[in-house]
């Protein structure tokens, strides 16, 4: 058995990297809930509820304008470190707002790509945001007939750079402590609740996000330390926790002062950064009479993007070798 090169090397390679998307204005914000919500029509108080919060973050979502930066770091990145004689063009595709991500496979075949990879820039696998971007992949291409082949990489969650980018957020968040609180400074490592009808079902979201935070917590100088989930949506039934106010109360009730939130399960600001945490959840501790602060989000750091393209170049390393007999 030997190994040789398949595929060619004159080609222009695609990457998407996918998000859950965010309305880009005020205006935007009815018909991107309505998409979220399948159609179903918000009450004008959820609509209310939801503008308030984007203008208290700047009047629109942050995300888009962000996975346009980190694609075109990536971008950068993979043709300075792995294109060879092949070329990189990355693309960003939104579940649930422009640019859709029907819309960028479109782009993408239409720019002529027939090779692409997708990135889910949700950290940790779950049915409700890689299960569903991985489906609409398939709907598209199927539907369409598109002359293009697009694999998703997963595994970032656990990628040795991905894990140095969080560690690398968290040291420099300790230091906003004064130094002699630093090593009772209580981490809070913060994904996003799902309900538990998805993990019981099989979903492995809970377990990466254990991983992550396991490999994390050996990059940094030792903590105590909890996992809460925040930002619980409308579908009836149980939902994982603890919370972020549970946690706070049995961080009081260990008399605790100092709490630094990682929001370990986002690879980006949006709203529930910016505002679940940093202004709903800062605002609970306060109150509490803790100390917060949050270690900032991933989004386009050095670091995070040398994850991303090493994905990327180890995925079309491993499909270009290939054993023949």
């Amino acid at each position: 058995m030997s190994s040789e090169k398949t595929g060619s090397h004159n080609e222009t390679i695609g990457v998407m990297l996918m998000a859950f998307g965010g309305p880009d204005s005020l205006d935007s914000v009815e018909p991107f809930m309505e998409r979220l919500m399948k159609g179903r029509k918000p009450t004008p108080e959820i609509i209310e509820r939801a503008k308030n919060k984007y203008r208290l973050i700047g009047g629109k979502s942050p995300l888009p304008a962000i996975t346009q930066r980190q694609a075109d770091a990536l971008e950068a990145k993979l043709n300075e470190t792995c294109a060879d004689t092949r070329h990189f063009k990355t693309y960003v595709g939104m579940r649930y707002w422009h640019p859709f991500i029907e819309e960028t496979i479109e782009k993408m075949a239409a720019d002529g790509i027939t090779r692409a990879f997708a990135i889910s820039m949700s950290p940790h696998h779950s049915r409700v945001s890689t299960g569903a971007y991985a489906e609409e992949i398939k709907r598209v291409v199927g539907e369409r007939g598109l002359d293009i082949t697009i694999d998703m990489l997963e595994g970032m969650y656990k990628h040795p750079a991905f894990i140095d980018a969080i560690a690398e957020k968290v040291t420099a968040a300790i230091k906003r402590f004064p130094e002699d609180k630093r090593p009772r400074v209580k981490i809070v490592f913060s994904a996003h609740s799902l309900p538990m009808s998805y993990i019981e079902a099989g979903d492995p979201y809970v377990d990466e996000i254990k991983i992550t935070i396991n490999k994390v917590l050996n990059k940094i100088a030792p903590h105590s330390w909890r996992i809460a989930y925040q930002s619980k949506g409308n579908i009836p039934g149980a939902w994982l926790g603890p919370t972020v106010e549970e946690v706070y109360e049995d961080i009081v009730e260990e008399r605790c002062t100092d709490v630094l939130i990682v929001p370990v399960g986002f690879a980006a600001d949006h709203v529930e950064t910016l505002w679940d945490l940093d202004i709903h959840h800062k605002h609970q501790a306060e109150e509490l009479g803790l100390t917060y602060e949050r270690a900032d989000a991933l989004n386009d750091s050095p670091r995070f993007m040398e994850a991303l393209a090493d994905m990327v170049c180890a995925a079309l390393n491993r499909e270009e070798t290939r054993p023949t007999r």
